[in-house]
């Protein structure tokens, strides 16, 4: 993504709702460069707004995302692995869509285990996969929480598709972050795009 209306469309994603003035503020372009791109994509059924209290003073318009925004990112040819999802379900019954998902578990583990060997601490280990994650497609980043527990947020899903029709893909891949992170790591999703929210997130505690 290069234009600026690109990169507007990059920091909503990542960001989630944004007023137009921090939207310029990321352009580095003044308020009614901003307000035009914006409204340009509004026009395009790419983003919508809406105003919110923002304590003392007018209110904000907030810029999110729509729906029809989400096909300008990596989808992993979604309709293609329906399809293959669909076929295998007829032909192997639920029994094969377990198996197909638990390879899969082990083949990731087999190599996010060795792209974390030289991490050391948890902290190093989050970071490692974080990139792994962003490698794939997913958006992410990590921060640390108050508590001191890490936060991993993947601000895309690239096999969203395939998840809506099998949930098992995301209890396996929070299975494979418990693994690949050590014994003594807790890892809990606290926000999951099939539950209606803009991201998946991970709580990550531990020792490891």
């Amino acid at each position: 993504m290069h234009t600026s209306e690109d990169r507007i469309l990059q920091a909503l994603k990542s960001r989630g709702g944004q007023s137009t003035q921090a939207i310029a503020r990321q352009l580095a372009v003044t308020l009614p460069g901003a307000r035009k791109h914006l409204t340009d994509l509004q026009q395009a059924g790419l983003v919508a707004s809406k105003m919110v209290a923002a304590g003392v003073g007018r209110p904000k318009r907030m810029w999110r995302l729509t729906e029809k925004a989400q096909s300008r990112f990596p989808d992993t040819h979604a309709f293609l692995i329906v399809e293959l999802i669909g076929a295998a379900r007829n032909l192997f019954g639920e029994d094969g869509i377990d198996r197909l998902i638990n390879q899969r578990e082990r083949d990731m583990h087999k190599r996010y285990q060795a792209a974390l060997q030289k991490a050391r601490g948890l902290r190093a280990k989050v970071a490692r996969l974080c990139e792994l994650r962003s490698e794939e497609g997913y958006m992410a980043e990590w921060s640390v929480l108050e508590d001191g527990a890490f936060l991993l947020a993947e601000n895309h899903c690239p096999i969203c598709a395939a998840a809506r029709l099998c949930q098992g893909f995301c209890r396996s891949e929070l299975h494979l972050f418990e693994t690949v992170l050590g014994a003594g790591t807790t890892v809990e999703r606290i926000e999951h795009i099939l539950a209606g929210a803009r991201r998946c997130a991970y709580r990550i505690a531990g020792n490891a």
